[in-house]
């Protein structure tokens, strides 16, 4: 009786326990750009602590809405929020990591790479002035390559995001008529094309469509085989959608002095630069809503800055600096409480 009760009591102590940890659990929002790494991330924090973070992949707009309304633990936005917006809101926001925004096509014979294309010519597409895929400002920049006699279906992101925001910040300083017509912002009246939810639907949509182009973040292309296109950039160069372009793109990136983290990364000089390149952030509150869980995001986005490198660079991503993590740090140090109390470190 006495070892049946033991038993009992034991399994009842495990279910406390488990209840326990599912009640640190991570909630978190946001962005489509990061999720792939975001995803991995979690899989192996869940194993080494027994932490969950549950991340919903709706884009930036909706990640920045659900913090603002406190339904998650942080919100997820590649399209940073600028010093005024954080103060009012009572946020605070870091870069998490970096990627690259790549063009994709489905084009009949096209392989990855294949394609070169500039900015002006990519905004033109997109302004709809550029209708045809053997158009002579394509033929010019590919003039071995046999293009066909076949629309272009342009695909853009439906729904608020940051990483249509990237991209719309990159042709808005490339083309000067993208800037007057269309303008740099999560959520654009684009004037043709086909739309799509998220990195995930604008690479699907692409794969579904004969003659498309879209935008998503490299890891989708490459996951999914994609015919990624190189870009020529600032300096004139083709370059292909690498870490390696994108480490170039971030190198001079000079975040101390960027008030609130505020900082673009598209169109950086440099002969190996991507082109649209970008950091994804994180947005807690400033007096957390919920300490335990605050704080245990915290842990898990430290780990993921000293551990997680490896998991990030390969799906393609580029860690954030080592000096930039220890700012980041020290502003989570400063700036994130309950109570009044600093929840960093944590103990």
């Amino acid at each position: 009786m006495i070892t049946k009760m033991n038993k009992v009591t034991a399994a009842l102590c495990g279910l406390v326990l488990s209840a326990s940890a599912m009640a640190v659990d991570i909630s978190g929002a946001g962005a489509t750009f990061p999720y792939p790494v975001y995803a991995k991330w979690a899989e192996a924090y869940k194993a080494k602590t027994n932490v969950g973070m549950n991340y919903q992949s709706i884009g930036s707009g909706g990640g920045i809405k659900q913090i603002k309304a406190a339904t998650v633990t942080f919100g997820a936005s590649d399209k940073p929020l600028e010093p005024a917006e954080l103060k009012e809101a009572g946020l605070v926001q870091f870069p998490m990591i970096i990627g690259g925004v790549v063009l994709v096509v489905n084009i009949t014979g096209i392989k990855p790479g294949d394609l070169v294309l500039d900015g002006p010519t990519l905004a033109s597409i997109y302004m709809g002035e550029i209708s045809k895929w053997n158009d002579p400002r394509i033929k010019s920049l590919n003039p071995k390559l046999a293009l066909p006699d076949l629309a272009i279906a342009p695909t853009y992101r439906s729904d608020g995001s940051g990483t249509n925001f990237l991209f719309t910040y990159y042709l808005s300083d490339v083309s000067p008529t993208f800037k007057s017509k269309i303008g740099a912002n999560a959520s654009v009246e684009w004037p043709v094309g086909i739309g799509a939810k998220g990195n995930e639907g604008v690479a699907s949509m692409t794969t579904q469509t004969g003659g498309a182009i879209g935008y998503v973040e490299y890891a989708y292309a490459k996951q999914n085989k994609m015919a990624y296109v190189q870009m020529k950039n600032k300096d004139g160069k083709v370059v292909a959608p690498e870490a390696g372009a994108f480490q170039a793109a971030a190198a001079n990136a000079d975040w101390a002095k960027a008030d609130g983290y505020y900082l673009i990364l598209t169109n950086q000089a440099g002969a190996k630069s991507w082109p649209i390149t970008g950091a994804s952030f994180i947005l807690m509150y400033k007096e957390a809503k919920k300490a335990d869980e605050a704080q245990e995001a915290l842990k898990f986005f430290s780990w993921a800055y000293s551990s997680g490198g490896a998991l990030a660079e390969s799906l393609d991503y580029v860690p954030i600096p080592a000096s930039v993590v220890k700012l980041v740090e020290k502003t989570w140090a400063a700036s994130i409480t309950a109570a009044g109390k600093p929840l960093w470190p944590a103990k």
